[in-house]
């Protein structure tokens, strides 16, 4: 039989996520699953069926992958566990160029299917690694293809990831845009696809709280809190208890925040997503600044983002994120020279950031020169921070730019 079989079952185990032992079932144990991708055992016709119960395929289609494979097949079999493995291992570029590679080979063959989960999985290591156009780009072709127009759970897919790229990218309308088409798709019957829906939920929430349609963003965080329950994965909770953390932080509901983002620290560990847990960190670090919630508890998140994302690698806009609140910090702390030096550093490369975070670094600029008495200064950065904000679609704070440097016009005439 060769290796084909099992490659092909390894890699359509990978694409779901699942772990050799989820995959078995209660049949089947994870060293048998292993055997079987290793071709070291060939599949009956039992494990045929329960193997395309699990994967959610049609028995025949999963017994078909017993047929030796071409050259071609193997090949872009072995880029695509290639890709997987680089992923694994946050090897971004690594796993956008192999996916990338396998996908040109598996349309060439007439394989629909893996050039699908190719191309989906170069566009996801595409914005890990922060080139978010090349992500949306990407994701548009699948958008853009009949497999993905006429399979639901496809779309849920390809929309939500395109919705967080355009998040990261500071385009919060088309954000928006896609996180609804996601989440008006539905949670579907199948784990993974009810994990996409969740994801877009909080995708969309984030949009909305980012554009300053609070009420908007409130509502659906309500969805979210009804989707908790005692069969919710801890880190799942954890994601859920983050995003309606965020929103009330916002809202200026700084107990409700608290509450939420304790819940969310509790639930989430470095243990299984390190990158995950290095992200709440400087997000609950950021609204609890923006708040005005300056204590320990505060330090702590923003060191534990600074120690995470210098384990798991940070791109160069998540660096300076990470300065952005060492700035805050250093500003709510009364140390303003520091806070210039380091605000210094961000403007210097505002261009990797998206619109709304260069944004927050020009009003943090003029909160800072404002207090240090350089107010015409303080008036430019202002300027800078509603130009940024409209630019990126968060039109409440750009009214909040607008009345700093207002103020300052007004309290010099």
């Amino acid at each position: 039989m060769g290796s084909s079989f099992g490659d092909r079952l390894k890699q359509e185990r990978l694409s779901r996520s699942l772990t050799q032992g989820e995959l078995g079932g209660e049949l089947y144990s994870a060293s048998y699953i292993s055997l079987l991708e290793s071709a070291r055992r060939e599949p009956t016709t039992d494990i045929i069926r329960e193997l395309a119960r699990q994967l959610q395929l049609t028995p025949c289609t999963v017994a078909e992958w017993a047929e030796t494979a071409s050259p071609e097949e193997s090949e872009y079999l072995r880029l695509s566990l290639s890709a997987r493995q680089s992923w694994d291992t946050r090897d971004y570029v690594g796993a956008a160029n192999s996916a990338q590679y396998a996908a040109n080979l598996a349309r060439a063959s007439k394989d629909p299917v893996t050039w699908w989960d190719m191309t989906f999985l170069a566009a996801n290591s595409l914005r890990q690694n922060g080139d978010y156009s090349g992500a949306c780009e990407v994701l548009q072709s699948l958008l853009e293809h009949s497999l993905t127009r006429e399979n639901d759970a496809l779309s849920l897919r390809a929309h939500q990831v395109m919705a967080a790229a355009m998040l990261d990218a500071g385009s919060l309308q088309d954000s928006i845009i896609h996180a609804t088409q996601a989440v008006e798709i539905g949670s579907g019957d199948s784990a993974e696809e009810f994990s996409a829906y969740l994801m877009a939920l909080q995708t969309l929430v984030g949009a909305l709280a980012e554009s300053g349609r609070l009420d908007e963003a409130w509502t659906h965080t309500l969805t979210l809190a009804e989707a908790v329950n005692e069969e919710t994965s801890a880190q799942i909770a954890g994601e859920i208890h983050w995003v309606i953390g965020n929103v009330a932080f916002i809202r200026q509901d700084t107990r409700a925040g608290l509450k939420h983002h304790a819940k969310a620290s509790h639930l989430l560990s470095p243990s299984v997503d390190l990158s995950r847990w290095a992200q709440f960190n400087k997000a609950t670090a950021w609204v609890r600044l923006t708040a005005g919630v300056v204590e320990p508890a505060t330090l702590q998140a923003i060191e534990r983002s600074e120690l995470a994302h210098s384990i798991v690698g940070a791109t160069t806009a998540e660096n300076l994120e990470i300065l952005l609140l060492r700035a805050r910090w250093n500003y709510l702390n009364g140390d303003f020279p520091q806070a210039l030096e380091l605000l210094g550093l961000i403007e210097a490369q505002k261009t990797e950031l998206a619109p709304h975070i260069a944004g927050d670094s020009a009003l943090v600029l003029g909160n800072v020169l404002q207090a240090s008495g350089r107010l015409q200064e303080a008036l430019g950065a202002y300027r800078d921070a509603q130009d940024r904000y409209v630019r990126a679609g968060a039109l409440d704070r750009a009214a909040v730019a607008r009345d700093h440097a207002a103020q300052i016009a007004t309290d010099r005439t």
